[in-house]
């Protein structure tokens, strides 16, 4: 990562202690943080965006470009393994990634300055089956994309937004399971 790169990071990753997620709050603090971002509700206000064309990158060094997922819709959540909602809604993302496998690609872009220092080990323990650990190294999705962790963005099979979520949300609930079929192609 170069040195200017690292600073910007560094600088939006402090800035989502004050709107979302802070690292150093005890658990359960986050969720009453005074946050202005509105949290855990679909939001449809930049519904056909482009998804960025930004490269993720895999513990194996495998690169991702998010340009070329065109075709089938997707699901992008933003997290870190120092947002604890984030942590919280991990298992739910990866149960929902198993019950729409081929119908719905589900990504989890971490924004962990670490990288696979601290990703690897966090899917390992948290035993995390359906998804893979993508990683944002230079935290591009967090500066095109986010105002807090987590946040999640459904784009449909052309690359545009439908919906997003900031916050953490209930990813077995029917109504946001409704809201995904949406984006679905007839079967």
């Amino acid at each position: 990562m170069s040195r200017v790169s690292l600073t910007i990071a560094t600088i939006l990753f402090a800035s989502f202690g004050l709107a979302g997620c802070d690292r150093g709050a005890p658990e359960g603090a986050q969720e009453s943080s005074g946050a202005s971002v509105v949290t855990g509700k679909i939001d449809r206000s930049q519904a056909g965006e482009l998804m960025p064309a930004v490269n993720l990158v895999d513990p194996a060094g495998r690169v991702l470009n998010l340009g070329a997922l065109q075709g089938d819709p997707v699901l992008l959540n933003l997290w870190a393994t120092w947002c604890a909602p984030c942590v919280k809604e991990m298992p739910l993302l990866d149960e929902l990634a198993g019950d729409y496998d081929g119908r719905l690609t589900v990504i989890a872009a971490s924004q962990d300055l670490q990288g696979t220092a601290k990703v690897e080990p966090f899917f390992a323990e948290a035993g995390l089956d359906n998804l893979h650990p993508w990683m944002d190294p230079e935290a591009l999705l967090s500066m095109a994309l986010a105002d807090a962790l987590p946040t999640t963005v459904l784009y449909d099979g052309a690359g545009r937004e439908i919906w997003r979520v900031t916050g953490e949300l209930d990813w077995s609930a029917p109504e946001v399971r409704a809201a995904i079929d949406e984006a679905l192609p007839a079967q």
